[in-house]
């Protein structure tokens, strides 16, 4: 069990991602921790997740008490800021970095507030590891589609951050650094799959941006296991990315309209947006290693490639165009994930 008795923080502990991150360490699958640092900004969501974990509906401020003394710990901070998330790791064996500024459009009205949180957020934990020679041993950086061939902040920023990571490896060499790169995450928050039952709830209309438009689809569990899987196998600097379905958007739509009479209305491309998204890029094929259930990327710097096994390759980029089901398969995608339950409200979901 590689995490038995370890401690372990993850930063942006109370997002989509996060909240399923912390349920599936703490249910010891790969290890039983000593101690889970849920590291946010955010007040109100921490005290909504630590109401749950104690099973309690109403508290006072009783609640945080003796809150460093509990295996789930919450810790309120930021990774901008550098003394927040260095004092927050100081005896950290893992950090998960899954907090982001992570929508598209806000991202291309606000880049510099993205590169706070996506590019400087990391390098602060870089910077913390090795001017206080903390002992960690594995940071494991959370990255998107969008970082591949990006052509929005979102994505620039995030392929900042897997560039952060990879050359620590060379300047923190007693710290493991590794990614993980996925698609879409289905009805995690601003995805379009809540967005559309909403607006079906509503009478709609369902806004579809192109109707070429494609996605890969995960669950949260999914982008879980990818990042146990590169927690357990990643070399340093190797980016692990699920083998997983794309489908177009518009199917999507359709399946969830069902036989309800609710208008579709093309508004276009939002900004930032691709048509299609990419896991893997043309020039990352040739240092890509296949394996059953995942692609690894090596690392750009031939420093960190020296001595291991030699990439078979791919034969083209990893694109969502290529690989949509058709709107059978896709129906029977969605049904299999029984989307009602899937949807819960979040203090709900992390405990199922």
């Amino acid at each position: 069990m590689i995490l038995e008795n370890k401690r372990v923080l993850i930063t942006g502990g109370t997002g989509s991602l996060g909240r399923v991150l912390v349920r599936r360490l703490l249910s010891g699958e790969i290890g039983h921790l000593a101690r889970l640092i849920v590291f946010s900004r955010d007040e109100a969501k921490q005290h909504e997740m630590r109401m749950a974990y104690q099973s309690r509906r109403f508290a006072t401020d009783e609640i945080i008490y003796r809150n460093f003394k509990k295996t789930l710990e919450f810790y309120i901070g930021d990774v901008r800021d550098f003394h927040s998330i260095a004092e927050a790791m100081k005896e950290v064996d893992v950090v998960f970095n899954a907090a982001a500024l992570k929508q598209v459009p806000t991202c291309e009205y606000f880049p510099y507030e993205a590169i706070k949180t996506n590019v400087l957020g990391p390098e602060n934990i870089v910077r913390a590891i090795s001017e206080s020679k903390l002992p960690v041993k594995t940071v494991v950086g959370i990255s998107t589609d969008k970082a591949c061939k990006p052509v929005n902040v979102m994505g620039m920023t995030k392929a900042i951050q897997e560039r952060i990571f990879t050359s620590a490896n060379l300047s923190c060499p007693h710290t493991r650094f590794i990614c993980v790169r996925y698609g879409n995450v289905l009805a995690s928050r601003g995805s379009v799959i809540p967005l559309f039952l909403d607006q079906i709830r509503s009478g709609g209309p369902l806004t579809i941006t192109t109707l070429d438009m494609t996605r890969f689809l995960l669950t949260l569990d999914r982008a879980v296991d990818t990042i146990f899987e590169a927690v357990k196998e990643a070399l340093p600097g190797q980016n692990f990315i699920p083998k997983v379905p794309s489908a177009k958007v518009v199917d999507i739509a359709d399946i969830l309209i069902g036989d309800h009479s609710i208008e579709k209305k093309l508004i276009g491309i939002r900004p930032g947006e691709k048509t299609h998204e990419i896991l893997i890029s043309e020039e990352e094929c040739h240092r890509t290693l296949e394996r059953e259930d995942y692609y690894v990327v090596e690392p750009i710097l031939p420093e960190l490639r020296f001595g291991r096994e030699e990439p078979v390759g791919i034969a083209k980029e990893y694109s969502s165009a290529d690989r949509a089901m058709d709107k059978r398969t896709l129906e029977t995608f969605l049904e299999a994930l029984n989307l009602a339950d899937y949807l819960k409200a979040p203090q709900e979901e992390f405990l199922r």
